[in-house]
């Protein structure tokens, strides 16, 4: 984590202070404890799932859809920490699917279930949202897979659900925000037979497919860098956002979404500046080409001279918040139960009945077999009267 900070302009770890006060408890609930990770092989999933290996849970479950990143997980943590006394398996599962359902069934009856699930699983990308089809499956994967697991933790008498939301749930102006959004309305209801909680938290730097993460893969392919010169984002490490979910699982009351505190530590910055540093940090001066193909151009002209092409624009995407915040000025506030660490307290919203109109519309629409991203748009805009979707027309697909 050293290494990320300084590259996201900052000099200190988040939440040192407050995992002093509540590590020691953390670590009696986890060694007692069982444990789902959904979406465990993803970024936050397996930084999850690193945080509650080293405090050696009773069970640790893993799911993913993806074979080969369980396979890193298992390795990082049997490279890292080694071996617990507890038992540790994966399983390449898709958490929608019958299977999942039988496994479930399968884990209730052999181990009488788990005490806390963590749901990571996502479509996290605003890009998802350029076709109908991904937003469909957008929705299936961030609201009604979501909704399933709650029902099925509910059935096994768990603890605890939690799940992963997205600071672009405040005033939406994307619909992978907007499905967050909306996914909190359906763990709102739910928590009438489950306790969940939730995390709101920034971009988390080199996470899998991110602006970062590109970064190491165009230079592992002689490629130059490209980014925004004028989205400001905050970023925290995987490390620290492993710690935010554990946090608000583990110590959050029914409903709580966690966020970090926004202080002189957590700073927004600008993606072309990361680009900038992360280049410098690697021994290269960067050198700002005024168009694309000039940038693939120079690679190795200046690569020779321990240089490297970079190609900054300014953001013109549809669904790019101008500026990022965890909270609304509608929402309760509880900031002193953490160094770092806000929380967004919530009643019971018993407005169910737009639920249900949600879930019959989707519904109708996948029967009738076909659909437009507009009339899902326009159905975002039912349930969400503050949103204020984006539209430019232009997205990230046609960005280098």
């Amino acid at each position: 984590m050293d290494h990320i900070l300084p590259l996201i302009g900052r000099t200190a770890p988040l939440f040192v202070e407050d995992m002093k006060v509540w590590g020691e408890k953390l670590a009696e609930i986890i060694h007692s404890s069982r444990f789902l990770v959904i979406g465990g092989a993803g970024t936050i999933g397996s930084a999850i799932c690193r945080e509650l290996f080293l405090r050696d849970p009773r069970v640790l479950h893993v799911v993913d859809i993806s074979e080969n990143n369980l396979v890193e997980v298992v390795r990082d943590i049997r490279s890292s920490t080694g071996y617990g006394t507890g038992e540790f398996a994966t399983f390449a599962l898709d958490c929608g699917s019958p299977i999942f359902d039988s496994f479930i069934r399968a884990q209730r009856e052999r181990i009488g279930g788990y005490d806390y699930i963590f749901n990571t699983s996502a479509l996290k990308h605003v890009r998802s949202e350029k076709d109908p089809y991904t937003l469909m499956r957008m929705i299936d994967t961030n609201i009604f897979n979501t909704d399933k697991t709650m029902s099925q933790a509910a059935e096994m008498d768990a603890q605890k659900y939690f799940c992963v939301s997205t600071d672009k749930a405040a005033n939406p102006v994307n619909m992978m925000g907007a499905s967050k959004r909306i996914m909190e309305m359906y763990l709102n209801r739910r928590s009438q037979s489950i306790p969940v909680s939730t995390a709101r938290f920034a971009n988390v730097a080199f996470s899998d497919g991110s602006l970062l993460y590109g970064f190491n893969r165009r230079l592992e392919k002689n490629q130059p860098l490209s980014a925004p010169n004028d989205v400001r984002r905050y970023f925290v490490t995987p490390k620290e956002a492993g710690i935010l979910c554990v946090l608000s699982c583990l110590t959050g009351e029914n409903r709580d979404i966690y966020f970090p505190k926004l202080n002189e530590e957590l700073n927004m910055v600008t993606f072309s500046s990361i680009a900038e540093k992360y280049l410098e940090n690697l021994g290269y001066e960067p050198v700002q080409c005024s168009t694309e193909d000039e940038a693939r151009a120079r690679v190795a002209e200046l690569k020779a001279r321990k240089q490297y092409p970079v190609y900054f624009f300014k953001s013109d995407t549809t669904g790019e918040k101008d500026f990022e915040e965890f909270y609304t000025s509608n929402e309760t506030l509880d900031m002193g139960k953490f160094e770092s660490i806000g929380i967004i307290k919530n009643d019971l919203d018993r407005n169910f009945d737009k639920l249900e109109l949600f879930t019959s519309r989707i519904q109708a629409i996948r029967e009738r077999g076909i659909w437009t991203r507009t009339e899902l748009i326009d159905l975002f805009n039912e349930m969400i009267p503050e949103f204020n979707h984006k539209e430019t027309g232009k997205f990230l697909d046609g960005r280098m």
